[in-house]
């Protein structure tokens, strides 16, 4: 049976609608509803104030995705903001689970945004491969499998443009010496029910789902990487993750007093959809769902105009009469994460809405901005070599 975490959302009103946010399934009647995931989750909004103090603190714009709202929420992000004022040490941690080829564009936005964060802040960065999870939760996938798939999705991140320096990537599977004590200590002070009650996990599931959330927390404290942070505990950690991870976040704060260590703060994005719609995210084990990094210009043509929901009318006359209902529309929703120019979008918008502009119209603008942005990924993917991985998956003291 598929686990079902019991954090996940499912909302029945009136309307009978309902949505389930886990960190293996992300469904909805209807869009999600990310006010609800804030009051059920107990995280708190990115508003204008934190922005405001954001730019302040680093003399820089925000993101223009922190400004659009796809990060939408946090916990204590306000603390590494003062961490930052005080000149306070912290580090950034994310990751990614290796269970297929290649990204799509919807696994490059937490990279990419962590990436404006390393660089705002000038800060270690912290990545996680998963591959113990990913064999541990896949029917069928080997562990061997898993472990090649973290060395194939490593070269889909270093070609984000992360720096070495400053940046150290590490598979589980390889890296779990450094780990397992601090993972040790998370699961001593986490009982079975709790994290059952967190998880869902049910009597059937392989025990080593009910290990596994230790050891996606324990890279939030710096004791996980000696070679940078010796045996301090009292460094913090900011987590840019979509919401559907918080689960295994909020165990982490939970446990995080327990064993002596600062807890870490997050930042919250948004899913990317499908290409079907804003019900679900997008997702590798649907090809016809998800723009991946490896499409041909064609295939990204193809898919945008046969898949993308369209939020436009159903001709022409109709469309000029009432214009189109952009809040649907898939093509604007992932111009508005793409495409940069603000005044651009707002008048694609417009022109859209009012009619002036046809569903095919807005397709090609968007075609246009996802073939230059995938194709200048894989031209720098192209160039990633087996050494530079390697560079980035040595465990090494970072500046």
């Amino acid at each position: 049976a598929k686990t079902e975490a019991k954090t996940e959302v499912k909302t029945e009103a009136k309307a009978e609608k309902r949505q389930v946010v886990n960190p293996w399934e992300v469904e909805a009647d209807e869009s999600i509803d990310y006010e609800k995931l804030i009051r059920d989750f107990g995280s708190t909004p990115i508003d204008d104030e934190l922005l405001k103090k954001m730019e302040q603190v680093t003399g820089k714009p925000v993101h223009h995705w922190l400004r659009r709202k796809l990060f939408f929420s946090h916990r204590e992000f306000n603390q590494i903001l003062s961490c930052v004022e005080k000149k306070e040490k912290f580090y950034l941690y994310t990751g990614r689970g290796p269970s297929s080829e290649a990204l799509h564009l919807g696994h490059l936005i937490p990279f990419m945004f962590t990436k404006y964060l390393q660089e705002t802040f000038n800060v270690p960065l912290m990545i996680q491969l998963t591959d113990d999870e990913k064999f541990l939760f896949k029917e069928k996938l080997t562990l061997e499998e898993a472990h090649r798939l973290a060395f194939e999705n490593a070269k889909d991140i270093i070609a984000i443009g992360f720096d070495p320096k400053n940046t150290f990537i590490f598979s589980d599977l390889d890296y779990i010496h450094h780990l397992y004590p601090v993972a040790l200590n998370i699961q001593k002070a986490v009982t079975y029910s709790t994290v059952r009650g967190i998880f869902g996990f049910e009597h059937s599931d392989n025990i080593g789902k009910s290990s596994f959330p230790a050891i996606q927390a324990a890279p939030s404290f710096p004791q996980s990487f000696p070679e940078t942070y010796g045996d301090n505990k009292k460094v913090r950690c900011l987590i840019p993750c979509a919401i559907d991870q918080d689960p295994y976040f909020r165990m982490t704060r939970d446990v995080a007093p327990k064993i002596g260590c600062l807890k870490p703060a997050l930042i919250h994005s948004k899913f990317f959809p499908a290409l079907q719609g804003s019900k679900t995210k997008m997702a590798s084990s649907n090809e016809n769902s998800a723009i991946f990094v490896t499409d041909t210009a064609k295939q990204i043509k193809n898919k945008i105009t046969k898949f993308a929901f369209s939020g436009g009318r159903v001709d022409l006359e109709e469309q000029r009469m009432f214009g189109a209902n952009v809040d649907v529309d898939v093509s604007i929703q992932y111009l508005q994460v793409f495409l940069e120019d603000d005044a651009q979008l707002e008048q694609i918008t417009q022109d859209y809405r009012s009619g002036k502009m046809t569903t095919s119209q807005v397709k090609n603008i968007l075609v246009e901005v996802l073939q230059k942005l995938v194709a200048k990924h894989q031209e720098a993917r192209a160039k990633i070599t087996d050494e530079q991985v390697k560079l980035f998956m040595t465990p090494r003291k970072l500046e």
